[in-house]
This record gives structure tokens, C-alpha cells and sequence, in this order.
């Protein structure tokens, strides 16, 4: 007689499978957990995202080099110092709002960041080099940003200059004012306007494509220089004979300019800005006009920021070149253009440097 065992407890088997399926299940998940799972690939960060960590690497690795000319004392410490002083105000305002976002990168390397700089001639090339750059992205970066960039190139150009007179140096190759600047070649370079069917209905953006803000940020530039052809006029009788010169030789500049911002506006399908027969010039100016064509040259950069900002392809490329040129003159009559011109800063709310930097202390710029 074959002996079978039978299970004692039939009514105990669906238990055990139970408990044993529930034993698996806690292995394979303590399995998992001890495996780290795949860090998820970092965002790719756009253009202007990575022109601008490019642009905040390379201005603290100029402020840098700029603190080690102060300690050498080969330069004239106050000059160096308006420079570290620039370019710490420039490296608050570059930073990315969010830290996470301005650790991802520093974008395409640049000459004055694959090159470190030591003395006094290399910093002055570095910050020729870093100027270039930044104008350049300008061309391409989104509006605010583009801003932002071309005022941070155009203010390192100025303060390369500065420097390389400090130092005793020829002036660094690439400080100049874009070529053409002034130059009125709107015909060739700006969207021809092309009105809209006349059963659509009026939308912000009209004609080539240019929206309301580029037309506007072009007239406000044909405004500006129609004011200062009317203060230099007003100038000119009243300087003396080596500032009058200048004086005459940038008047020509303004009104190349006034021209060519009016010829883009009207391409932008832009009514025709209407001629002032003059201006209120303030209670200084005449008796001190050296000084007043400096603020006027200085309260022009704002609305070439403007343009920067709200244009884009050739209008864009005439405003950056027409930002820079306009700074170069307001220096020349001992204007400051300020930290980033053609954009008015509060240096007392920019955040203060990451990573446990000190901010050296400057006067907010107006």
C-alpha cells in the first residue's frame, strides 16, 4: 500500500503562498532600493543662458586678475580699482536668478577666460577680448539679455582703454566703435514695410514682421538724436577751440545717426517722427556745455538699450554699434556711462557675489 502524505491543513495553503509571495516582494524591493537610480541629464541651456554664464566667468576671472594688479602696484591703483569695481558690478548683474542654472556651465569659452590673465598687458587685451565677445552674443541673445551683454562689452571696452592709458600701453586692438556705426545704411539693412490686407484687423505687430516695441524703441532713438543735434548746436558757439573739433566731428556722427533711425522706423512701418523747432536744455548746460553734451551723450545710451533690446538681425547690429559709439562719446566729455550703459542698474538690489566673494562698495550709477 503506497504510502501518501496529505497535507494536514489543506486550509493553511493559500497562506504560505501568500506569505512566500509577500517575502519576495520585500527582497526584490529592498533590491531596487540599494541600486541608485540614473541622475537625470542636466537641461541644455539655451544661447543667452550660456552667453551669459560665459559672460559672468569671464568677468570674475578679470576681476580677479584686476585685484593682482592692485596688489602688484604696477598700475595706478585708482584706475585698477574702478576696473574691479566695473567688473564686480557686472559679475552681480550676470548672474543666473537661479544658482542650479549658473553651475550647469559656462557655454562656449572665451578668449579672456582660455587665456589667464597676469600683468598689466594681458589684462588690458583680456578685457578688449571679453568686450568683443559680449557684443557679439548681444546680436543674438533674447531681448533683456542681449541688453545686458552689449552695456557689459561696451563698458569693458571703455575701461580697457582706461586701463591701457593707465598702464602706459597703446590702446588694445577692438576698442574702437563698431565700423559704421553711425552710418546710415537703413536701406539695405532694415525690412522694408509691407502694410497689412485691409480687412485684417490692426494687430501689435504690423507690416515686416517689427513689433510695436521696435517702433517705438526706434523712435524714441530718432527723438534722442534730434535732441542732441539740437544741444550740440547750441554747444558748439560756446566751447573752446580744442573741444570744438570734437564737437563738430560728433555732431555729424548724430546726425548720421538721427538719419538712419528714422529710415528704420519708417521701414518698420513707423509714421514720420515730427521735427521739434527745439528743446529745453538744462539750467547748466550753457554754462557749462562740455558738461552738459556729456549728460546728453549719457541719457542717450537708454534708449539705444531700448533698441537692443525689442530689434533684432540688422536693426539690432546698427543699434550695438550705435550703443557703443554713443558711450565712447559720452566718456569723452567726462560722462560715465556707467557699469552696463544703455541700462540703468540699482547696484544696491543686485544680489551680492556667490560663493562668499565680497562685493567691493560703488555709488549706484543714475
Amino acid at each position: 500500500m503506497n504510502d501518501r502524505r496529505h497535507d494536514s491543513h489543506p486550509s493553511l495553503r493559500p497562506f504560505r503562498v501568500a506569505a512566500l509571495a509577500l517575502a519576495a516582494l520585500v527582497v526584490l524591493s529592498l533590491g531596487f532600493a540599494m541600486v541608485p537610480a540614473e541622475k537625470p541629464a542636466p537641461a541644455v541651456l539655451s544661447f543667452s543662458e550660456q552667453a551669459r554664464a560665459a559672460a559672468l566667468t569671464d568677468a570674475l576671472e578679470l576681476r580677479a586678475a584686476g585685484q593682482g594688479l592692485t596688489a602688484d602696484g604696477a598700475v595706478d591703483s585708482t584706475t585698477v580699482d574702478a576696473v574691479v569695481t566695473l567688473l564686480t558690478i557686472q559679475a552681480r548683474a550676470l548672474q543666473s536668478p537661479s544658482p542650479e542654472a549658473g553651475a550647469q556651465g559656462s557655454g562656449s569659452p572665451s578668449p579672456a577666460s582660455a587665456t589667464p590673465a597676469k600683468g598689466a598687458a594681458e589684462v588690458v587685451q583680456a578685457l578688449a577680448a571679453s568686450g568683443r565677445v559680449r557684443i557679439r552674443d548681444a546680436g543674438e541673445a533674447d531681448g533683456g539679455l542681449a541688453r545686458l551683454l552689449a552695456g557689459t562689452g561696451t563698458a569693458q571696452l571703455l575701461a580697457a582703454g582706461r586701463l591701457a592709458a593707465a598702464a602706459g600701453l597703446p590702446a588694445p586692438q577692438g576698442t574702437a566703435p563698431l565700423p559704421d556705426a553711425d552710418a546710415s545704411g537703413a536701406a539695405a539693412g532694415a525690412s522694408p514695410c509691407v502694410a497689412p490686407p485691409a480687412t485684417a484687423a490692426a494687430p501689435e505687430s504690423i507690416g515686416s514682421g517689427a513689433p510695436a516695441g521696435a517702433r517705438q524703441a526706434l523712435a524714441a532713438v530718432t527723438v534722442a538724436e534730434q535732441q542732441a543735434i539740437y544741444a550740440y548746436q547750441a554747444a558748439l558757439p560756446r566751447l573752446a577751440p580744442a573741444e570744438a573739433g570734437p564737437a563738430s566731428e560728433f555732431l555729424g556722427q548724430h546726425k548720421r545717426l538721427a538719419a538712419a533711425a528714422e529710415a528704420r522706423f519708417r521701414r518698420a512701418c513707423g509714421a514720420p517722427v515730427p521735427q521739434q523747432p527745439g528743446y529745453i536744455l538744462d539750467g547748466g548746460f550753457l554754462a557749462a556745455p562740455v558738461a552738459g553734451l556729456g549728460r546728453i551723450e549719457a541719457s542717450t545710451l537708454a534708449a539705444y538699450g531700448d533698441a537692443v533690446a525689442l530689434t533684432q538681425g540688422q536693426d539690432r547690429a546698427w543699434a550695438l554699434g550705435a550703443l557703443e559709439s554713443t558711450a565712447v562719446r559720452a566718456a569723452r566729455w567726462g560722462a560715465d556711462p556707467g557699469p552696463v550703459p544703455g541700462l540703468i542698474l540699482d547696484v544696491g538690489q543686485l544680489p551680492a557675489l556667490r560663493g562668499g566673494e565680497s562685493a567691493t562698495a560703488s555709488p549706484t550709477p543714475s
